[in-house]
C-alpha cells in the first residue's frame, strides 16, 4: 500500500504537525490503496509562511528564471507520463486510456500554454503618457477537485507561478496521488523553497483555514458551487480575491439539420469520465419533428457503451469515484423515475455482472421537462436527459433557464442559426457540431457556474493586480 502522509512545505517534506491519517480508496476495488493525513491549521499556518517569505524575492526574479523552472517541470512531467496516469487511474478510476490521453494530455497542454502565453505578455505597457503594471497578487491558494486532476492543477499552479505568485495547493483528499506526484517534480525541477507549497486536507478544514488566512491574497477553487458560495463568504472579512470554476448543466441543442453522428456524439461526450465534467452536455435538447428518432439513437448508443476497471484496456467508462458520490448519482437517477420521466436505457443499481466498485448504468432519460430534478442538478453521472423543443426560440428559452452557465452545444448544418444560437446562449463556453475549444481560449462560465476564467493569457491575469504609474518615462 502506498503511505504517502507527508506534506510539502518551505522546499522540504514534512510530516503532519498531528496524526489524522485517511485512507484513499480505489474506486474501481473499493479496496484501500493508499494512505494520507490531512492537515491541521499548524500545517496550513506552516505552508502559508513559507509561501509569503517567499514572495518578495519570486515576484521579483526575471520571467526568464521562472519560466526555465516551468520548463524543467514541464520536461519532468513528460518524461514520467506513465506514473502520473497510473496515479489518476488508482485514485478516481479513469480507464487507463483515458488517463494516458485526456487526464495526462490536460496537464501537459495546460503547462505547454501558460509557459507561452506568459513569455508573450506584455506585464509593462504604456497607456498615453502612464505606464500599467501587471503584478503578482502574492500567495494563492489553489484548492482543486478530484474529476480531471492534472486538468485543474495545473490550470491553476502553472500559471500563478510564472507571474510571480507563491502558492499554496490543497488537492481533493479523495485523489490526493496526483498532486503528491507533481510537488516531487516540483522539487526535482529546483524552485526555490517557499515558492510551491502542498497540504492534504478537506474543505472543512485546510480549503476553509486558507480561505479565512489572512496572509492568503486569493483562493482559487475549481468544485461545486455548493461549497464555492461557502469560500466567496468565509473569504469576504479578509476582502480577498476569489476565482470560482463550478458546477454545469450544459444544453446540447441538436436541430433536425443536425449531422448523423451528431446524437452518438452527444452521448459519449455525456458519458465521458464517468459523466463527471462539469463542462459535460447532460441536457440533450431535440427539435420535435426528429424527436422519437433521436431518442432511439440516444438509445443504442447508451447500451453500446462499455463500462469496465480503470486498469482495463479499452474505452470504457470508469466507476464514480466514492461511495458517496455513487449513492448520490443512484439518487438522482430514482428520483428521475419518480418524477415520470421516461427511462430509455440504464437505471439504478451496478451494471450486470458487477458486484464490487462504484459502477453506474449509462443511464438515458426520454420525456423529461425542464423543471424535472434531473434537470436542474448537476448529476455529475453518466445520465443524460432529453427533451423536445419546438423552435430555435424555444431550445434558447430552456438552454437558458438554468442557474448554470458553464459550457453549451450547438448541433446545425445552418451557420446563421449557429451563431445566433451561441450570441444568445448565456454561458461562457459554445461548441458547434462537435468542434472542440482549443488551449489558447478562457475555461469559464456565467451565473452560478463562476466569476473567473482559466487558461492562457485569461489564466495568467487571474493572479495579477493592475497598477496605473504616472510620471515616470
Amino acid at each position: 500500500m502506498i503511505e504517502k502522509r507527508d506534506f510539502y512545505i518551505n522546499g522540504a517534506w514534512v510530516a503532519p504537525s498531528e496524526a489524522h491519517d485517511l485512507a484513499v480508496i480505489d474506486p474501481s476495488t473499493e479496496q484501500q490503496c493508499a494512505v494520507i493525513s490531512l492537515g491541521s491549521q499548524a500545517d496550513t499556518d506552516a505552508a502559508v509562511a513559507a509561501a509569503k517569505a517567499a514572495f518578495p524575492a519570486w515576484s521579483a526574479a526575471p520571467l526568464g528564471d521562472r519560466l526555465a523552472a516551468l520548463e524543467r517541470l514541464e520536461a519532468l512531467y513528460n518524461a514520467r507520463k506513465t506514473e502520473m496516469s497510473e496515479a489518476m487511474s488508482l485514485e478516481m478510476g479513469a480507464p487507463k486510456f483515458l488517463s494516458e490521453t485526456s487526464q495526462w494530455g490536460a496537464g501537459a497542454w495546460h503547462i505547454k500554454e501558460a509557459i507561452r502565453a506568459a513569455r508573450a505578455y506584455e506585464f509593462e505597457r504604456k497607456s498615453g503618457d502612464d505606464w500599467i503594471y501587471h503584478e503578482p497578487i502574492g500567495v494563492a491558494a489553489l484548492i482543486t477537485p478530484w474529476n480531471w486532476p492534472m486538468n485543474q492543477v495545473t490550470l491553476k499552479v502553472i500559471p500563478a507561478l510564472a507571474v510571480g505568485c507563491t502558492v499554496v495547493l490543497k488537492p481533493s483528499e479523495i485523489a490526493p496521488l496526483s498532486s503528491i506526484l507533481l510537488a516531487e517534480m516540483i522539487d526535482e525541477a529546483g524552485f526555490p523553497a517557499g515558492v510551491f507549497n502542498m497540504v492534504n486536507g478537506d474543505g472543512a478544514g485546510v480549503g476553509s483555514q486558507l480561505s479565512v488566512h489572512p496572509d492568503v491574497d486569493m483562493v482559487s477553487f475549481t468544485g461545486s458551487t455548493r461549497a464555492g458560495a461557502l469560500i466567496t463568504k468565509a473569504a469576504a472579512d479578509t476582502v480577498k480575491r476569489v476565482s470560482l470554476e463550478l458546477g454545469g448543466k450544459g444544453a446540447n441543442v441538436i436541430f433536425a439539420d443536425a449531422d448523423d453522428k451528431a446524437v452518438a456524439r452527444g452521448v459519449r461526450h455525456c458519458f465521458q469520465n464517468t459523466g463527471q465534467s462539469c463542462n459535460a452536455p447532460t441536457r440533450m435538447l431535440v427539435e420535435e419533428s426528429i424527436y422519437d428518432q433521436v431518442v432511439e439513437s440516444a438509445r443504442e448508443a447508451a447500451e453500446q457503451q462499455a463500462v469496465g476497471p480503470a486498469q482495463q484496456d479499452g474505452r470504457h467508462i470508469g466507476p464514480l469515484v466514492s461511495e458517496g458520490h455513487w449513492h448520490k448519482v443512484q439518487g438522482l437517477i430514482q428520483d428521475g423515475i419518480d418524477e415520470g420521466a421516461r427511462l430509455v436505457a440504464g437505471g439504478t443499481g451496478r451494471p450486470d455482472g458487477m458486484n464490487a466498485g462504484y459502477f453506474v448504468k449509462p443511464t438515458v432519460f426520454a420525456d423529461v421537462n425542464n423543471q424535472m430534478k434531473i434537470a436542474r442538478e448537476e448529476v455529475f453521472g453518466p445520465v443524460l436527459v432529453i427533451i423536445p423543443f419546438k423552435d430555435e426560440a424555444d431550445a434558447l428559452t430552456i438552454a437558458n433557464d438554468t442557474p448554470y452557465g458553464l459550457g453549451n452545444y450547438v448541433q446545425t448544418q445552418d451557420p446563421e442559426k449557429a451563431k445566433r444560437m451561441a450570441r444568445g446562449m448565456r454561458s461562457g463556453m459554445v461548441e458547434v457540431n462537435g468542434n472542440s475549444l482549443g488551449g489558447e481560449t478562457p475555461f469559464g462560465g456565467y451565473k452560478q457556474s463562476g466569476n473567473g476564467r482559466e487558461g492562457s493569457v485569461w489564466g495568467l491575469e487571474e493572479y495579477l493586480e493592475v497598477k496605473a504609474v504616472a510620471g515616470i518615462s
